[in-house]
């Protein structure tokens, strides 16, 4: 009798671990699509987040402001970089007169 007590207060505490471990893989599912990137627009865009990935880990970071922030910084001036140069025409105002 004292066996068949402990098999299922074992049988019990294994269910639990089973729930708890479930449990665990789907908060882990949810928070790994809550940082995920948004789809890549443009090869220019793609080369960027390769470069802001390559460069994030080496960047000093004086000011403190976290990878994330140094990331996003590598990134838009490399799509500032890649993007290309509009010349604008400069309007002469004394000929509209």
């Amino acid at each position: 009798m004292h066996e068949a007590v402990g098999s299922a207060a074992r049988g019990s505490q294994r269910r639990r671990w089973w729930l708890i471990a479930g449990i665990g893989v789907l908060n882990v599912g949810m928070l790994g699509s809550a940082w995920a990137e948004p789809p890549i627009k443009s090869p220019q865009d793609a080369a960027c987040r390769n470069e802001a990935r390559a460069r994030v880990f080496v960047t000093p970071d004086p000011a403190g402001i976290g990878l994330h922030a140094v990331g996003r910084q590598i990134y838009m001036a490399c799509m500032a970089r890649s993007e290309p140069r509009v010349v604008r025409k400069k309007r002469d105002r004394a000929r509209k007169r």
